[in-house]
């Protein structure tokens, strides 16, 4: 039959093509227990996680034993952890979370006897605030969820420091009591859940003993460093240098001079009667061995 005249051309269709895939569902964000005694830091802390698309603050926690309970209760993906809390300090906290997340050390706290006490109980990584930037804390607790280790200058130095004698440091007590809240009980089986207002198993029940070490659970005996006539000022750097700061570092928090720090330390090294200082460490916390040939 002859077309018709007066109808439109037919054009043909075009090919088909594929049939369009549905769309892929969004990422799960990274989920994070934040771990702090200080509600500014905690508060601070959210705010700049929770605005990456990727991450979302899960839960906040004061101290350790509810670190452990809201990590138990959450599941996150991972934990940011101070040292220096009420209660269950981070240290005794720590051999806990890591069974239930990886976590990351977030803290003030810079002692190189700490730093190595947390790596040894199994933290993925270990920030000093002041030393690192937004983006890179940002970076660092997506690196702990991956596996990835981050340290800032203090803790790489402390490591370092350690890879290069070969040998794991002298187990010394930890400053505060630290760790003393160590359980020797395992936690709980992780599929355990606690119902609302139920205590943690695990850690309901540690009160860091007064004095006490986690290394020899015994009483700490203080040096005594009047012995040295140190002056305020320099027992305030002298302190510093043994939580491992530079003389940079200690003239930023003394608000003074570099060289002003090199002559509190070179006064210091004099009443230490010290040459070094790891040296003049050892004799200010007491664990230098007694010389009779020396005074003091």
């Amino acid at each position: 039959m002859p077309d018709d005249p007066f109808e439109p051309a037919r054009r043909p269709h075009p090919a088909a093509g594929p049939p369009a895939l549905p769309a892929a569902p969004p990422a799960a964000r990274l989920r994070v227990v934040v771990a702090d005694d200080n509600p500014v830091v905690r508060a601070g802390l959210g705010v700049l996680l929770s605005g990456r698309a990727d991450i979302q603050v899960v839960a906040e926690a004061a101290d350790g034993r509810e670190a452990y309970e809201k990590t138990l209760h959450h599941r996150p993906d991972v934990v940011l952890l101070d040292v220096r809390m009420p209660g269950v300090d981070g240290i005794s906290a720590l051999p806990h979370l890591v069974g239930l997340a990886p976590v990351l050390m977030l803290t003030y706290s810079r002692e190189s006897e700490i730093v190595h006490e947390a790596l040894r109980l199994g933290a993925g990584g270990y920030l000093v605030h002041g030393e690192f930037t937004a983006d890179q804390l940002v970076q660092a607790v997506r690196d702990t969820r991956n596996g990835r280790a981050n340290f800032t200058a203090t803790a790489a130095d402390a490591l370092l420091a350690h890879m290069r004698h070969g040998t794991a440091p002298d187990r010394v007590p930890l400053p505060d009591g630290l760790g003393a809240a160590l359980s020797t009980a395992p936690p709980p089986p992780v599929h355990h859940l606690p119902r609302p207002g139920e205590p943690s198993e695990s850690l309901s029940q540690l009160q860091p003993p007064v004095g006490q070490s986690s290394v020899t659970g015994g009483s700490v005996s203080p040096p005594n460093r009047q012995q040295y006539g140190l002056s305020s000022r320099e027992v305030e750097v002298m302190d510093l240098i043994a939580s491992g700061m530079s003389n940079q570092q200690i003239a930023a928090t003394c608000f003074i001079s570099e060289k002003t720090v090199k002559n509190h330390i070179n006064r210091i090294f004099t009443k230490l009667h010290s040459t070094t200082r790891s040296e003049a460490i050892a004799r200010w916390l007491g664990t230098a061995p007694r010389d009779p040939g020396r005074h003091p």
